[in-house]
């Protein structure tokens, strides 16, 4: 007689799929868990939670914001994960090891529970949720930062309705993603990294 294993439990889709397709048109890779697809409708950076609530602390304006497990994802307009490294030169930041990583076409980040829904029963630990979640309905993307000549009004700049500045928050990141090495590689002792650091 042939014995079979069941299947492995899973938590089923909390209508987390159904929301961000309707919701905010965004793709998503069914799960469980569900993912969100990159490079479609927006890219995402990702930098240590170190960094990124040190981020958060000093910027009023980055659009939606997700933490997944150690990373906090900054979700950012589409083509902006192909600007990064150029970006990074430019700003005086390349060569230097930040953590601070995007991701565009082909990638994908864990789906966070849809806003004022509880992570559903069953979730792994460190389950993704929206620490400054996207608003409801399918106009997201002028809210994304990006570059100013993108042709959005108001892009960049400090008045109302545009989006905030891609040169910026990258900056911003980028800054707070040193940091926040500097602090661990002096919390861990002198003579622990062998990797030069840059200092501003």
């Amino acid at each position: 007689m042939a014995f079979t294993l069941p299947a492995p439990r899973v938590p089923p889709d909390d209508g987390s799929t159904r929301w961000y397709k309707n919701e905010l048109g965004w793709a998503t890779a069914e799960g469980p868990p569900v993912r969100l697809i990159t490079g479609l409708r927006f890219d995402a950076l990702q930098v240590p939670v170190d960094a990124g609530k040190a981020l958060l602390r000093r910027c009023g304006r980055t659009g939606p914001v997700a933490r997944a497990g150690d990373r906090i994802l900054l979700l950012v307009a589409a083509g902006s994960a192909e600007e990064l490294p150029g970006l990074l030169d430019w700003l005086e930041w390349g060569g230097i090891g930040l953590e601070l990583t995007a991701l565009g076409p082909g990638g994908s980040v864990p789906a966070p529970a849809p806003p004022g829904r509880a992570v559903p029963a069953g979730a792994p630990q460190g389950a993704a949720v929206w620490l400054r979640p996207p608003k409801p309905g399918r106009e997201v993307e002028p809210s994304l930062p990006a570059f100013g000549a993108v042709g959005r009004p108001g892009a960049g700049s400090g008045g109302g309705g545009g989006a905030p500045d891609l040169v910026r928050l990258v900056d911003a990141a980028a800054n707070a993603c040193h940091r926040a090495r500097l602090l661990r590689s002096c919390a861990a002792g002198p003579h622990t990294n062998a990797q030069p650091l840059a200092f501003s």
